[in-house]
């Protein structure tokens, strides 16, 4: 039996090439947003928590690597973090928005495959990250909360209110990050 060693591992993956999701947002950002005008640039990873007893790190980046349930390795890259003390593949000066589906963040097909291979249970959820950088002088943080959840025609993007969640954060991520917010208990005074 494998090593047990931590508990939650992220998984950070991003095309090789340009990617057009990030492209398009940028673009509509700039034409069409009050804070898209100061927008410099636009990059997207897809970002997957594992949670549960998790080998080594070699051991996990090879299970990722030979599993479609996360990437593709012809296509796109993929970067392992193992704790809060790992820095996230941003840069310093980037403002994070985390998206994710409200009660769909579950990836059960990556939870199934990766219990068939090593026979350890495992949580995986997945959400979209986007990591954007402003112009000298702006309040990128302001900014990125301007963009982060859709308002109206000229204010958000990224984040639908209705059916999604959002967290913002500058380049120091959480580990774990993506994980639900806890339901208040019944009875309690918010």
């Amino acid at each position: 039996m494998p090593q047990r060693m931590r508990e939650v591992a992220q998984a950070w993956v991003w095309l090789r090439s340009d990617d057009p999701e990030a492209v398009s947002a940028r673009t509509v950002a700039r034409r069409s947003l009050a804070a898209g005008g100061a927008l410099a640039s636009v990059r997207r990873f897809r970002l997957f928590e594992v949670h549960g007893y998790l080998p080594a790190r070699a051991a996990v980046e090879d299970l990722l690597h030979r599993s479609s349930q996360f990437y593709n390795p012809h296509k796109e890259e993929c970067v392992v973090r193992e704790g809060p003390g790992e820095p996230a593949p941003v840069q310093p000066d980037e403002r994070i928005v985390l998206v994710f589906d409200r009660g769909g963040e579950r990836r059960a097909a990556a939870e199934r495959w990766w219990a068939h291979v090593t026979g350890e249970p495992i949580e995986v959820r997945e959400g979209v990250v986007w990591a954007l950088r402003f112009a000298p002088g702006v309040d990128a943080a302001a900014a990125a909360a301007d963009l982060a959840v859709l308002r109206g025609q000229a204010h958000g993007l990224l984040c639908n209110p209705h059916a999604q969640e959002h967290r913002l954060s500058g380049a120091e991520v959480a580990l774990p990050w993506l994980t639900p917010d806890p339901a208040p208990e019944r009875g309690s005074a918010s």
